[in-house]
């Protein structure tokens, strides 16, 4: 059984850590509504979404049963509004790690560097996301407008520094991005135990992606 505690630590690469952040000022009801966020968030880490149960959910919030109806009318219009806000989440923190490059090269392994912090800080979320769970359409919308926006972002970028097409440029961020997210499956889902042990640098494996993204895109 899951554990009842509801880990409460300020990590702001976990979105769960950011519901409840936003919500610290506000009023009970909100900071409630977080907290059962922030449970589900956490419950994902440990089980498959198949297997959430609104008890669990309650106990890990710190909530009596009946307080998640007060919300939600189920678990899957609970994680279908997390996994929503996630993508809005994944989003800013990723615009913000681009605005902190200073150079292109520096911008791009700003943004590779997040990403593979917002992956593993937030796995059982991005699980379901990147195995695209038919069950949740509004979730699996957000997450290919973003991956969308974002290959357009890296594209415009690229189309500055040089003469390439910009059909091939998008060719080019399309597969490279599902690389990365392949790569970063098999590392947390997998049980490939050599990829698990050559990716325990992660500041190789960001250089690494990084460079990847610099080779390819620049071809």
């Amino acid at each position: 059984m899951p554990a009842p505690a509801l880990k409460t630590e300020d990590d702001p690469d976990r979105y769960g850590s950011a519901l409840l952040a936003g919500a610290r000022t506000g009023a009970k009801a909100a900071r409630t509504r977080a907290r059962v966020q922030a449970a589900l968030c956490s419950l994902l880490d440990e089980i498959p979404t198949g297997d959430l149960k609104v008890a669990d959910i309650a106990r890990r919030a710190g909530s009596a049963h009946g307080t998640f109806y007060t919300y939600f009318p189920d678990t899957r219009a609970a994680l279908a509004e997390t996994l929503t806000g996630f993508v809005g989440f994944l989003q800013a923190r990723m615009r913000e790690a681009s605005r902190a490059g200073q150079t292109p090269a520096d911008r791009s392994h700003q943004t590779t560097a997040a990403y593979l912090r917002l992956f593993e800080a937030n796995k059982g979320l991005m699980r379901c996301l990147v195995t695209r769970m038919e069950a949740f359409p509004e979730a699996s919308a957000a997450f290919e407008r973003l991956n969308a926006e974002w290959t357009g972002t890296v594209v415009a970028a690229w189309e500055k520094r040089g003469d390439t097409p910009r059909d091939e440029l998008t060719r080019r961020a399309h597969a490279l991005g599902g690389m990365v997210d392949q790569y970063l499956i098999t590392l947390h889902f997998g049980s490939d135990p050599l990829v698990r042990e050559i990716s325990q640098d992660r500041a190789a494996l960001t250089r690494t992606l990084t460079h990847i993204w610099e080779r390819g895109m620049g071809g």
